[in-house]
């Protein structure tokens, strides 16, 4: 055993020379904080606000019917002047009806010959001659008569089309001689002394409109500001759009026409400490709204409720206090908590 320190030696001088032979560990970099810094901010605040909507309509006449005859026939006349006003009760169109005339006047030498015979067994009924049966019998026969002819004359009638109101007749679709039925569309009439305007709201300002309330509206092609009345609403909001149904009388619809589109303009109202906020802050949610707001250096994500919207900024009624701080650009670079240095603050 004289040579074991020396074997020990040995050992630790190979396991001293393995140990320098094994490649340096590799440092591991250091973790940073990224800061995102090309953003701008803005602090919000109250202010007065008008709170007015806009929204798209139309223009519908008053009252408009498509005309159609209630009887199948052959057109014998035509009286439907093309864009111009027609009265009340004016003939517009007339089917065949000289079959059905002959059948009345078939049905009234019947009427005079059985009236005869009921007076005939209304004298013998005073002597006894004749039973009271038989004589009923008589007085329904005339009774009956009188029915078929008054039904012939309804018939006559049906073979008339006329205005049911003053209005003006749009392009007509038929020519004399042509053949008709209770589905053939013959034209259309319009009222001509007032126009209605249709457009929706969203539901949030359902609660706002009343009946009477003034909207001012434009049309394309027609200069100048036209106003109108609301006169109803639809009483439902639609499932599908969640807006509120409108309908107002326009003051004045002269050089507007029916069906053309217009921009409604309509005033809600006005608030004196509305907190308002650039439209741009704003990230839409497939079920909520979310801004991000700047606390103690880092990005909170907080979920809004919106009020009127305006041009360039929005009204936010719920998650935020004037004074908040919210990020107005670069909010795609932006994640919950991350820090926040601004670049410009409004």
């Amino acid at each position: 055993m004289k040579h074991c320190p020396f074997l020990i030696l040995a050992l630790f001088a190979t396991f001293v020379a393995c140990k320098k032979s094994e490649p340096a560990a590799t440092a591991q970099p250091t973790k940073t904080a990224f800061t995102v810094t090309s953003i701008e901010g803005y602090i919000a605040k109250t202010g007065p606000l008008t709170a007015a909507v806009t929204a798209s309509g139309s223009l519908v006449a008053a009252e408009e019917t498509i005309l159609h005859p209630e009887a199948s026939g052959r057109v014998v006349t035509i009286n439907l002047p093309e864009g111009k006003m027609v009265a009340k009760g004016v003939l517009l169109l007339k089917v065949f009806d000289t079959d059905i005339k002959t059948q009345i006047e078939k049905l009234k030498t019947q009427l005079k010959q059985a009236e005869i015979t009921e007076q005939r067994l209304a004298e013998l009924l005073k002597v006894k001659g004749v039973s009271q049966q038989e004589y009923d019998l008589a007085a329904l026969q005339v009774q009956t008569l009188k029915s078929e002819i008054e039904l012939q004359q309804i018939y006559i009638q049906k073979t008339e089309l006329r205005a049911p109101y003053d209005g003006i007749i749009g392009l007509r679709k038929i020519s004399p001689g042509a053949y008709v039925t209770p589905a053939t569309e013959i034209a259309t009439i319009r009222a001509a002394s007032a126009l209605k305007l249709d457009f929706a709201v969203p539901e949030k300002y359902s609660n706002l409109l009343r009946v009477g309330q003034t909207v001012s509206f434009t049309v394309e092609g027609s200069p100048g500001n036209h106003t109108a009345k609301i006169v109803a609403t639809e009483q439902r909001i639609e499932a599908d759009t969640r807006n509120l149904n409108v309908r107002a009388l326009v003051n004045g619809s002269k050089g507007l026409l029916p069906g053309a589109f217009a921009d409604v303009n309509l005033i809600l109202g006005d608030k004196k400490d509305a907190l308002l906020i650039p439209n741009q802050a704003i990230i839409p949610q497939a079920r909520n709204k979310q801004v991000i707001v700047s606390r103690g250096g880092k990005a909170q994500f907080v979920t809004v409720k919106t009020g009127v919207r305006q041009a360039n900024m929005i009204e936010i009624t719920e998650g935020l206090a004037a004074g908040d701080t919210v990020a107005t650009t670069g909010v795609l670079f932006l994640r919950p908590d991350s820090p926040v240095k601004f670049s410009k603050v409004d």
